[in-house]
């Protein structure tokens, strides 16, 4: 999400980027694998607002799930808009739109919203407590902000790679440069307690890497963020890395991705607040 930023306020850039091994990797999200923990609240007729929308595949599968309810998602970025809008018009799911938009200045009534959404968004703010105070303000009394980000703090693989291991030091050496939390996941009902909520339910879930097929996805995706996305840009900018570095973990990614034995795990922590 963008703001205009104080002298001195976080960075509070987007890491990923929107290269397209990154929009590749986020349209592979459903509610199943995504969001399974906000699928038990997903009633017909509810009034969905999804913050962070990106490719727009969770509000799409949202979308079809409260029906004939609304959703809305929106996003930074004005040509991910785009590209969400003409997705969801090529499925057929007239009950989604997409707009432009900001998570701290969120463009509605107070009280809109049976349900606001976000995934893995509050990593990337370096404000997210004011964040979550802003989905607040729009939820219905009664109504739910659902929170779900990864928590690098936790990421394991095998086998033992040095090349991975200094891409996830990189990652959490970028990620805080531009203002984020990579181990934002354990810290989402401490967050979601500053801003305001008292009724939080906390789970976890995981994703986890380990087909030849999955590795090859996942893999090759990261190899090429390693070296072209807006995430090697920061890397660079910031004087945390060179490119040939970057190219040695890029290499260390498509080694994993064709080994028999890779297998990676990652954590999410999940929230379920109550306005």
């Amino acid at each position: 999400m963008s703001i205009e930023r104080p002298e001195n306020a976080p960075r509070d850039e987007y890491t990923h980027g929107h290269h397209p091994s990154v929009l590749r990797t986020h349209s592979w999200r459903t509610v199943a694998n995504s969001a399974a923990y906000l699928e038990p609240h997903l009633r017909a007729g509810a009034r969905v607002l999804d913050v962070g929308s990106g490719p727009g595949t969770i509000t799409i599968d949202i979308a079809r799930r409260v029906r004939p309810g609304t959703v809305v998602g929106i996003d930074a970025s004005a040509d991910v808009v785009a590209h969400s809008t003409g997705l969801s018009q090529s499925e057929g799911v007239a009950n989604a739109e997409f707009a432009v938009g900001d998570a701290y200045a969120l463009g509605f009534d107070d009280d809109t919203f049976d349900i606001v959404h976000a995934h893995q968004v509050l990593q990337h703010l370096g404000r997210p407590v004011d964040a979550l105070r802003e989905f607040r303000r729009v939820t219905k009394p009664g109504g739910i902000v659902a929170v779900r980000d990864v928590d690098y703090g936790g990421v394991i693989w095998n086998p033992a790679s040095p090349g991975l291991s200094r891409w996830l030091e990189l990652y959490h050496a970028v990620h805080e440069w531009n203002g984020g939390e990579a181990d934002a996941g354990r810290r989402l009902k401490s967050w979601a307690r500053e801003a305001g909520f008292t009724d939080i339910a906390s789970t976890a879930t995981n994703w986890v890497f380990a087909t030849e097929l999955e590795r090859e996805w996942w893999g090759g995706a990261w190899a090429e963020r390693a070296t072209e996305s807006q995430f090697a840009a920061h890397a660079i900018e910031s004087g945390h890395a060179n490119p040939d570095e970057l190219r040695r973990i890029a290499e260390a990614w498509r080694a994993w991705a064709a080994d028999a034995d890779g297998w990676l795990m990652m954590p999410h922590g999940e929230i379920i607040a109550r306005a």
